[in-house]
């Protein structure tokens, strides 16, 4: 499952630093950024390339109602070969947790993959967790991540921060941390990337997680709530990089860093 609902807002800002041709520029004021074009070709065929080469083959695409664009891109003029798309709709852009309640019909019960539409993760870390037999998560060192990604270290506070059990499944996870908490061995704290594999239970928990104080209800607080309930997630030692597009000024670095990059959706 890839969120690529979002409304863009980041994207939209108007930054006079950034870098960007005209194609990108028009997708940065649309605020598609699973279409902003590297090297030409939209971001997502690289997001999906690296699904395909974990060995996932079943995608749903979760998107807004006005969604032709994508559909024109992937089913007919450059349909995937190694992947099945399907899209589901999301009506209103309530909040990643929403969203995963919009693909349960899609899943038939099956455990799932859920992974954000302007991260390029690592095949290793994808490959990882889907061969998971129970829910979880990859743990990225927040080192790592700045010294390997296109991630700045203060941007790093704007993920959720995960802390786990000697036995390695996640105990807490806090959304936008403002600082990494005292008295654990920092080897068992790692940062999140909304990157998942969830089975069934993650819906109720999401049916029941409340409007957080953006007014979205928020996935990581869903993962808290089916937590309480007893829930375990088996958290990952993970790699960078994670390149992420989420802001115009990405737009120059994730160009630099996929040079020479070949996707094949």
């Amino acid at each position: 499952m890839i969120l690529a609902r979002g409304l863009g807002t980041r994207m939209r800002v108007h930054d006079p630093a950034a870098i960007l041709n005209d194609a990108q520029r028009r997708a940065a004021d649309t605020g598609h950024k699973a279409l902003m074009p590297i090297h030409g070709r939209p971001f997502l065929d690289y997001v999906l390339s690296a699904i395909a080469d974990a060995g996932i083959e079943r995608i749903a695409l979760v998107v807004a109602p006005d969604h032709d664009v994508l559909r024109q891109r992937y089913e007919r003029d450059a349909p995937p070969s190694r992947a099945r798309i399907t899209f589901v709709v999301q009506p209103e852009a309530r909040g990643t947790a929403d969203a995963v309640l919009a693909v349960q019909a899609w899943t038939s019960g099956d455990p799932f993959v859920v992974m954000n539409a302007d991260n390029l993760y690592p095949v290793a870390a994808l490959r990882d967790l889907a061969a998971l037999d129970e829910p979880g998560l990859p743990g990225f060192d927040a080192d790592d991540l700045v010294r390997t990604s296109n991630i700045p270290r203060e941007r790093i506070a704007s993920f959720a921060l995960i802390e786990t059990d000697a036995r390695g499944y996640m105990t807490s996870i806090v959304e936008k941390p403002q600082h990494a908490p005292h008295g654990q061995d920092p080897r068992r704290r790692g940062i999140s990337m909304n990157v998942w594999r969830f089975d069934e239970r993650i819906f109720d928990a999401c049916h029941a997680v409340p409007r957080s104080v953006r007014g979205e209800f928020e996935l990581p607080e869903a993962v808290g709530v089916a937590l309480v309930r007893g829930m375990r997630f088996r958290v990952i030692s993970a790699r960078g990089p994670v390149l992420d597009l989420s802001r115009r000024a990405d737009a120059a670095d994730v160009e630099r860093r996929l040079s020479g990059a070949e996707p094949k959706p």
